[in-house]
C-alpha cells in the first residue's frame, strides 16, 4: 500500500499535462501561467525531496509519509476547486510540497520493511510502477477529460486523488510499521538552505527561461547553483552529525550508477515525452484522445517487460538486463526518428507501434531494476537520505530533460498558422532532429550502467 504515495505523484504529473488546453480555455490562463501549473509542482518538489526523506529518518517514516499523504490529498482538493490561475499554480506548488514529504518514504519504507534477500521484488515493483505509470498518466487523463464526469471538466484529474488517499492513508497507518534512523537525530538547516538554495538557483531558470526566452539571468543562475553546490558538498564533509546527505552514499558504486542512470535515461524520456505529445496534438493535429491513446503501446510494453525483469531476469542477469534495457530504449527512439522522417506528413498511429513498443520494452526492463542496485547496498539508517537523493536527481533530471529537449523542439518547430501537409511535415523533422539528445542522454545512462554491479547485493546469482 506504500506505493500509492509513488503512484499519486506520477498519476498527478501525467494527467495535468492533456489538461492544459482544456484549463487555459476555461480560466484564460496565459502560457506562462500554464507553465506554471507544472513548474511550479517540480520545482517545490525538487526542493523539498532531500528534507522529506531526511525528516522521514529522524522523526518516523510511517509519520511523515501520513502526513505527506493528508497534504498531498488536501491540496488536490485545493487545485480541483481552484477558480483562476493564481490559485491553481498556488494550490500545485503546495502540492508538491506535500509530495517532497511523501514520496522519499515509499523507498526507505521498503528498505527496512523487508529482509535484504525480499527487497529486491518491492524496489523493482517500485520501479516498474514509475515506468508504467508515467505513460499511461497522459492516457487516464485524457480519459477524465474527455468523459466530463458530473460536469467537472478537468478538475477530475485533481479529485480522483481523493479517495486514492483515503484507501492508502487508512492502509498505511494500519498496516505500516513504523521506523526511523538510530543515527540521524536532529535536522541539518545550514544544509536545507544550502541544498534548497543550489536546488532553485539551477532549477527555476530552467523550468522558467524557455517561457522568457532565455535571458542572461538564466545562465548566471545555473552557473551560481555550481559554486553553492560546492560549500554544499564542503558542509557535509564538515557535519559529522546527521547530516543532511551523508556522502558515504556515493561511496557505493551501485547507488552512484542507479543515481546516474535515472539523471540521464529519465531525463531523455521525460523530455521526448513532452515533445511526443506536443508533436502528435500540434504537429499532426491529433485531438487529446487520440494523442493520449498514441502513446499506449509504450505502457503496455513498459508493464510487460517490467514484469519480466523482475520475476525471471533479475536474479539470473542482473546488470544485463539494464544494460539491455537501455540499449533497447535507443533502438525505440531510433525507430521513432526514422518513421517520422520518412513519413512526415503521413505518419499515422500505426506506423509509430513497433517503436513505441520497443521503446516501452526497453524502459520496463532498465528503469524496474534501477531502484533495486541503487538502495540495495545503502545502510537502512541512510535509508530516508537515500531515496530523497534518488528522487531529487530524478525531479531535477526531469526538468533538465524538459528545458533541453523542449528547447530544440520548439526552436525547430515551424513557425505561421497550424495545419496542413507542410506543417506536419516539418513538425516531423522537429521532432526526429530533437530526438538525438534523449538518444544521447540514454547512450550516457549505458555508459554509467558499468558502474552498477554485476548483481544487486541482496540478489543470489541463479545457478
Amino acid at each position: 500500500m506504500i506505493l500509492f504515495g509513488m503512484f499519486m505523484d506520477l498519476l498527478d504529473g501525467g494527467v495535468l499535462n492533456v489538461a492544459l488546453p482544456e484549463i487555459q480555455q476555461e480560466m484564460g490562463a496565459s502560457s506562462a501561467a500554464l507553465q506554471w501549473m507544472v513548474a511550479g509542482y517540480a520545482l517545490s518538489f525538487a526542493l523539498g525531496l532531500i528534507t522529506g526523506g531526511r525528516l522521514g529518518d529522524i522523526y518516523g517514516r510511517k509519520r511523515v509519509f501520513v502526513i505527506g499523504m493528508a497534504l498531498f490529498t488536501l491540496t488536490s482538493v485545493l487545485c480541483s476547486v481552484a477558480q483562476s490561475p493564481g490559485q491553481l499554480v498556488a494550490a500545485r506548488v503546495a502540492q508538491g510540497l506535500a509530495a517532497s514529504l511523501m514520496v522519499p518514504q515509499v523507498m526507505a519504507t521498503i528498505q527496512v520493511m523487508y529482509a535484504p534477500s525480499e527487497r529486491g521484488r518491492p524496489i523493482t515493483a517500485a520501479g516498474a510502477l514509475y515506468a508504467i505509470t508515467s505513460v499511461l498518466g497522459p492516457i487516464i487523463g485524457a480519459l477524465l477529460t474527455e468523459s466530463d464526469i458530473a460536469g467537472l471538466g478537468w478538475r477530475t484529474i485533481f479529485l480522483v486523488n481523493v479517495p486514492v488517499g483515503v484507501i492508502a492513508l487508512i492502509a498505511a497507518i494500519r498496516y505500516v510499521p513504523e521506523s526511523r534512523s538510530e543515527t540521524a537525530v536532529r535536522l541539518d538547516l545550514a544544509g536545507v538552505l544550502l541544498a534548497g538554495l543550489a536546488m532553485l538557483l539551477l532549477l527555476y531558470p530552467l523550468v522558467a527561461g524557455r517561457e522568457a526566452g532565455w535571458p542572461a539571468w538564466t545562465f548566471v543562475s545555473m552557473a551560481a547553483s555550481l559554486p553553492v553546490f560546492a560549500i554544499f558538498v564542503a558542509h557535509q564533509r564538515r557535519k559529522v552529525d546527521s547530516p543532511l546527505v551523508p556522502l558515504s552514499l556515493f561511496r557505493h558504486g551501485s547507488f552512484t550508477g542507479g543515481l546516474l542512470i535515472l539523471l540521464l535515461a529519465m531525463g531523455g524520456v521525460v523530455g521526448f515525452f513532452l515533445v511526443f505529445t506536443v508533436y502528435l496534438q500540434d504537429g499532426l493535429g491529433y485531438d487529446v484522445m487520440r494523442a493520449g491513446v498514441t502513446g499506449i503501446w509504450w505502457g503496455i510494453a513498459s508493464s510487460v517487460f517490467a514484469a519480466l525483469a523482475i520475476n525471471l531476469l533479475a536474479a539470473r542477469m542482473g546488470r544485463l538486463v539494464v544494460q539491455i534495457g537501455l540499449l533497447t530504449v535507443v533502438a525505440g527512439l531510433l525507430g521513432l526518428m526514422w518513421v517520422t522522417r520518412s513519413l512526415d506528413a503521413e505518419v499515422t498511429p500505426g506506423s509509430l507501434v513497433v517503436p513505441l513498443l520497443l521503446g516501452g520494452a526497453g524502459m520496463g526492463f532498465a528503469i524496474s531494476l534501477v531502484f533495486d542496485f541503487a538502495l540495495s547496498s545503502v545502510p537502512l539508517d541512510d535509508a530516508g537520505a537515500a531515496s530523497g537523493v534518488l528522487n531529487a536527481f530524478q525531479q531535477a533530471a526531469s526538468a533538465v530533460g524538459i528545458a533541453v529537449v523542449g528547447a530544440l523542439f520548439f526552436a525547430l518547430m515551424p513557425t505561421g498558422e497550424p495545419g496542413g501537409a507542410e506543417w506536419a511535415a516539418d513538425s516531423s523533422d522537429a521532432f526526429a532532429t530533437a530526438m538525438w539528445l534523449p538518444v544521447g542522454m540514454t547512450l550516457l545512462a549505458f555508459a554509467a550502467s558499468f558502474l552498477l554491479p554485476r548483481q544487486a547485493a541482496h540478489h543470489d546469482t541463479a545457478p
